[in-house]
């Protein structure tokens, strides 16, 4: 059997394995509660195993391998700023917004505020920030795809991209949050398996000795020691102090992002209790954290053994081939093509697990902030609510879809890292403020969800990420007006900023709410019968 033949065969095994688990969590989704948070009926370990299976994106797996491949120390920022982000979620928000919400992030900000006002900003900034990380993940599953079947052609990868899209809005429209969690599940754990497994083989290749590891990598790679210190892709010479402001700018991004992305914000509300959203934060973490040193030995041992820039200027690739050329090490050329085959699925596995989450996360925001709220004004049905949140669920993922499209080419981490600013410019601000600032209002929510998006959006948008350079969104155009790459180091501060003067400029206080918020969120009294109604 070819690799291409047996990659094909465990894409559908497990397809057919996520599809079934789908329709049979369709037949268990009967209410609103059902349908955006799983009925709450997750323990705190289940949950753990989701938030990690929701968090290990086609960026922590392919992105970030192939960025320290490429770019060594500097790569591995990546994984300890995603990895330090969740002593923020775990600290400030998890079990605050367990307490105090009921489905979306908007229910925490409108429960002291105006609803409607607040509903729109908030499902805007969702619904923004999760095409952001939809794009991430169409890329990665173009490029994953694309090697392991054997598709070089444009319009071939294209057409992987909307397979890809077809199959998260099935698992969305039918299986809810029940299905989605439980897709993330078996991710997590094949995610695991797979990524420790060849992390020992590599190690085991080098007499598990890391200094050998780097040794032959910087040696492979021509870089030397240079792969081992900072300063290959961040704060070098030729980029001067332009280079070190973005290294900053993406340490706060990843840093503060987390506890701002929706698809993570609304797992905290699928567990029965408080405690179980901390129990589930803290296994969530040790199952990254493990996944984060993983990505370590995968990206030096792609730089050793794969020669990427060569074959992948992007890097998206690296963990795949790495996989094929230890298998190809140890158990011969038919090992490593059944190696590749069983990554590559993992990783697929893993594009389809985050998607999932992510076109929930955007789509419940829309039917239960913007429809059921903000146009019905709170006159709908569960019902009712329930299906146009399916409905959206097919506009996204088609937005997702054409998207991914444009953005083929670009580092799958990257691309997520930038979703990461704009959650931590819009979302963390009103979040922060809303759970700790009793004088916080409608304005203040309004402004600095609104004033961190835009300004962060203007940001990327007159940045080398979308045009005058060789891996930009728009390679032939030049609008360049500052040669940031991530924008969270002024984006950020101004979302804080705003939220601020939106509120001293506005005299609305209520302080009755912001009393009964403060208990609900510190102690849990009057949580349960609010996730009831």
């Amino acid at each position: 059997m070819s690799g291409h033949t047996l990659a094909t065969v465990l894409f559908l095994a497990f397809v057919a394995l996520t599809l079934g688990i789908t329709f049979w969590a369709s037949r268990n989704t009967k209410t609103a509660a059902d349908y955006y948070a799983g009925g709450r009926s997750f323990t705190g370990v289940q949950n753990g195993l989701a938030i990690g299976g929701d968090y290990m994106s086609a960026a922590s797996f392919l992105g970030i391998a192939g960025m320290i491949a490429l770019s060594g120390y500097d790569g591995f920022l990546y994984s300890i700023g995603f990895l330090v982000a969740w002593l923020v979620a775990l600290l400030l928000v998890a079990e605050l917004m367990r307490n105090s919400g009921k489905f979306t992030m908007a229910d925490v900000l409108a429960f002291r505020m105006s609803p409607r006002p607040v509903r729109t900003a908030a499902g805007v900034s969702t619904i923004t920030v999760s095409i952001f990380y939809l794009i991430a993940q169409m890329v990665g599953a173009g490029a994953l795809v694309g090697l392991l079947l054997g598709i070089t052609d444009t319009a071939g990868k294209n057409w992987v991209l909307v397979g890809v899209g077809v199959l998260m809005i099935i698992y969305v429209v039918f299986g809810g949050m029940k299905g989605t969690t439980w897709v993330q599940i078996v991710k997590a754990v094949l995610l695991m398996s797979g990524a420790g497994l060849i992390t020992i083989l590599v190690l085991a290749k080098y007499g598990f000795n890391l200094s050998a590891l780097l040794e032959a990598a910087g040696t492979a790679t021509g870089k030397g020691d240079a792969l081992s210190v900072p300063g290959l892709k961040y704060g070098t010479d030729a980029q001067g102090l332009i280079g070190k402001i973005d290294l900053i700018s993406l340490g706060l991004a990843l840093v503060l992002g987390t506890a701002g992305l929706p698809h993570i914000l609304i797992r905290f509300y699928t567990v029965p209790t408080a405690k179980d959203a901390r129990k589930s934060v803290l296994w969530g973490i040790g199952i990254i954290g493990t996944f984060y040193l993983f990505t370590l030995i995968l990206g030096f041992g792609a730089a050793a053994l794969v020669k990427i820039p060569a074959t992948d200027t992007s890097g998206n690739t690296a963990a795949p081939q790495l996989a094929e050329a230890i298998g190809a090490d140890f158990l011969g050329e038919t090992g490593g093509i059944i190696l590749l085959a069983l990554i590559g699925a993992v990783a697929f596995a893993t594009i389809l697990a985050v998607v999932a989450g992510l076109t929930l996360a955007s789509s419940s925001s829309f039917a239960h902030d913007l429809y059921a709220h903000v146009f019905k004004r709170g006159n709908t049905t569960e019902r009712e609510e329930v299906l146009v949140a399916r409905i959206s669920a097919f506009v996204i993922g088609a937005v997702a879809i054409a998207l991914g499209i444009l953005a083929q080419g670009q580092n799958v981490a990257f691309l997520v890292a930038l979703a990461f600013a704009v959650a931590a410019s819009g979302n963390l601000p009103a979040i922060l403020y809303s759970l700790f600032w009793k004088r916080f209002n409608t304005a203040g929510a309004v402004s600095a969800i609104y004033g961190g998006l835009v300004s962060c959006l203007i940001m990327v948008i007159f940045s080398p990420v979308v045009s005058g350079s060789k891996t930009a969104l728009f390679k032939d155009a030049d609008f360049v007006l500052w040669n940031l790459s991530n924008p969270g180091i002024i984006s950020i501060p101004l979302g804080f900023f705003f939220g601020w003067l939106g509120t001293v400029l506005s005299k609305e206080y209520n302080s009755g709410k912001w009393a009964e918020i403060e208990v609900r969120s510190l102690t849990g009294i009057g949580a349960e019968q609010a996730t009831k109604h």
